[in-house]
């Protein structure tokens, strides 16, 4: 039997009129605060003394300095005891949490800029659960189950069709059957003691974003009011200090509302106040199916735990024939917006208008035949490669080298977007030279929990990209039950099958290292599963990797002190 303890600690931070992460609109932006935001933690501990440690976030992501500042906390408190490698940090993607945490510049953007006080906060708080979690360790029963949502559940629905229908491993879907193209399984581990379930982990993907871009506050949106049912119930029946995490499993594209005839009109019949019981409506969807389930036996987890971690530059991996299609030296490139990303989705988030996205998509392709129609252009073979990687996307931005239709960031006229005045005002600042705008070198981890392993992934990945990351691991290590949780540890954007990018909508415009992004992750995290075979001593995985320091005096000049205007000081 393992020992296990449990907290919740809120994440202290003010709605001051920042805008909010998620949306990447200027205009969201919080000035109260409507449910408490929570770091919910489980620790686990076997006959070994360094615990395997489970932080969910109700924030939109976990960005590199939120993991690297816990991490650095946690190795002064813990010293010895504390592991890197079993640690988890993930996020329940809410979009209506606060932004400004990330020290990559782009989607600090709208906030505007970096906020030091919201990382302190994230720090204190995730470090304070953990260390209350370790406090109240005991002995405890981990117990693994799987339920479903039935066919007439109104929880979620997929919303890019046409990008599913491309895939030839799945069940093609009407119009009228977009609620059935992704998975529907709820993935459970509950923790009990005397017979009791006292706290339990949630793995499910739908997007939280119940709540849309015109409302002014901070909060928990569908996976939070789950939770707060959760342990409300848990409260009822005699358990002190429950906790429930609803985590994300294959959210990418699995959106909360409705999509098929009518969409947009039904969408937007939900405003206001109906939002927010659309979203406790949609949480309570998720804590019944839970909790029904916790009550029924499970499969009692033993044996040991393990982790594995190593960072991979997702921008320069070569992809094997068996895996790019038969397509001859593909390989992925810088990261790329492309102009979909822009044009956001139809009904959780509509992005640029529709003239401008075909004007910025005509633009985009002028662009790609300019540089390649010149083979002996001293940058011809980096495009040639770029727009291999890329394939059908119309790139916008370069994000890797910081370039828009191939001039450098601050060429456009601050009139078009606030969020474009921003940039510009940081680019003549100084504040974004040699500063990524967004992560490449990111973590990719598993962990294992007796006889289960879980795969941790820092993106949000489609239902079919995360089912085929899965089945190549499975095929290439043992046939022990494997599940998959995304936003973790670090944000770096989409994960679309290959199939699925053709099609370009918001998911495949937003998967920044192109075309072959899923192969990578089929790739890297086939070979860390067989890592996590070996045992300690016979392990050969990267463990120096990390993202290069981001320069201090830039990230000054793009952190806020208190401005809602902009980071930059006038």
């Amino acid at each position: 039997m393992f020992q296990a303890g449990w907290s919740r600690q809120e994440i202290q931070i003010e709605a001051k009129g920042y805008a909010m992460f998620g949306y990447g609109s200027w205009q969201h932006r919080a000035y109260k605060k409507r449910t408490p935001l929570y770091v919910r933690t489980v620790v686990i501990q076997d006959h070994q003394e360094k615990p395997l440690i489970f932080s969910c976030l109700d924030f939109g992501c976990i960005t590199h300095a939120m993991r690297s500042e816990v991490l650095a906390e946690l190795k002064k408190q813990m010293a010895d005891l504390f592991c890197e490698e079993r640690f988890v940090m993930t996020a329940t993607h809410t979009h209506s949490g606060p932004g400004g945490c990330a020290y990559e510049a782009l989607y600090n953007m709208p906030t505007p800029g970096f906020v030091p006080e919201h990382l302190h906060a994230v720090v204190y708080a995730t470090v304070s659960s953990i260390q209350y979690a370790v406090k109240v360790l005991g002995r405890t029963e981990i117990r693994m189950s799987t339920t479903h949502f039935s066919e007439d559940v109104p929880v979620a629905w997929n919303r890019s069709l046409n990008a599913w229908n491309r895939n030839p491993d799945v069940q093609q879907r009407k119009e009228t059957e977009t609620h059935l193209a992704m998975n529907r399984e709820m993935q459970l581990l509950g923790f009990y003691r005397d017979g009791q379930l006292h706290a339990f982990i949630s793995l499910f993907g739908v997007h939280a974003t119940c709540l849309g871009n015109t409302l002014n506050a901070h909060d928990g949106d569908n996976k939070g009011y789950a939770a707060g049912y959760s342990e409300q119930y848990l409260l009822e029946q005699g358990i002190h200090h429950p906790v429930a995490i609803f985590a994300q499993a294959t959210a990418g594209d699995i959106s909360p509302h409705f999509h098929g005839k009518n969409q947009l009109k039904i969408r937007q019949a939900i405003k206001g106040e109906q939002e927010y019981q659309y979203a406790q409506k949609n949480g309570r969807y998720q804590s019944e199916q839970a909790l029904e389930a916790l009550m029924k036996p499970g499969t009692v987890l033993s044996g040991e735990l393990d982790a594995v971690l190593s960072y991979t530059d997702l921008s320069n991996v070569d992809i094997p024939l068996e895996l790019s299609h038969g397509v001859k030296h593909a390989r992925t490139s810088i990261p790329c917006h492309g102009v979909a990303f822009f044009a956001g989705t139809p009904v959780d988030g509509p992005g640029t208008a529709k003239p401008i996205v075909r004007v910025m998509s005509f633009l985009s392709q002028q662009y790609k035949k300019q540089k390649l129609k010149d083979r002996t252009a001293d940058d011809f073979d980096f495009y040639q490669q770029l727009f291999a990687s890329q394939g059908v996307k119309s790139i916008l931005m370069e994000s890797g080298i910081k370039r828009i239709l191939g001039k450098p960031l601050g060429f456009a006229p601050g009139f078009i977007d606030p969020l474009v005045n921003e940039i510009n005002r940081q680019v003549k600042a100084g504040a974004i030279r040699e500063s990524p705008l967004v992560p490449s070198v990111v973590p990719l981890q598993m962990i294992q929990i007796g006889q289960l392993r879980i795969v941790c992934c820092p993106g949000e990945l489609t239902t079919t990209a995360g089912k085929r990351v899965l089945e190549t691991i499975v095929q290439n290590t043992s046939d022990q039950p494997i599940w998959l949780a995304s936003y973790c540890n670090d944000y770096m954007g989409y994960v679309t099958t290959y199939e699925e990018y053709q099609e370009q909508a918001y998911e495949g415009g937003h998967t920044l290292f192109g075309q072959w992004t899923n192969a990578a992750f089929q790739l890297k995290f086939s070979a860390l599963a067989q890592q996590l075979e070996n045992t300690e001593a016979q392990r050969q995985h990267d463990r120096t990797t990390r993202p290069a320091e981001v320069p201090l005096q830039e990230l000054l000049k793009r952190t806020n002190r208190g401005n809602l205007k902009t980071a930059v000081s006038e």
